[in-house]
């Protein structure tokens, strides 16, 4: 289960990076998958400041590779 991981990385992340759940069963999150290329649930993408894909991850969540994602964007 996601939501545990993703909590832990919204609290995590704080500050620093938002956090933006979608459900998929409404029109945004089916329009906002579509737009992103989400073939498989759960999935979690790291887009920078510009709108690009940084990271993508389908299946469980990796934290730490999340955290490091965001720590790399922030450092450049």
């Amino acid at each position: 289960m996601a939501k545990p991981i993703v909590d832990g990385l919204e609290e995590d992340l704080r500050g620093k990076a938002d956090v933006i759940r979608l459900d998929m069963l409404t029109a945004v999150g089916h329009q906002t998958a579509g737009h992103f290329g989400v073939r498989g649930l759960p999935t979690l993408v790291v887009v920078d400041g510009q709108g690009e894909v940084v990271g993508m991850q389908v299946g469980l969540i990796r934290a730490g590779a999340v955290r490091e994602a965001v720590d790399k964007l922030i450092s450049n």
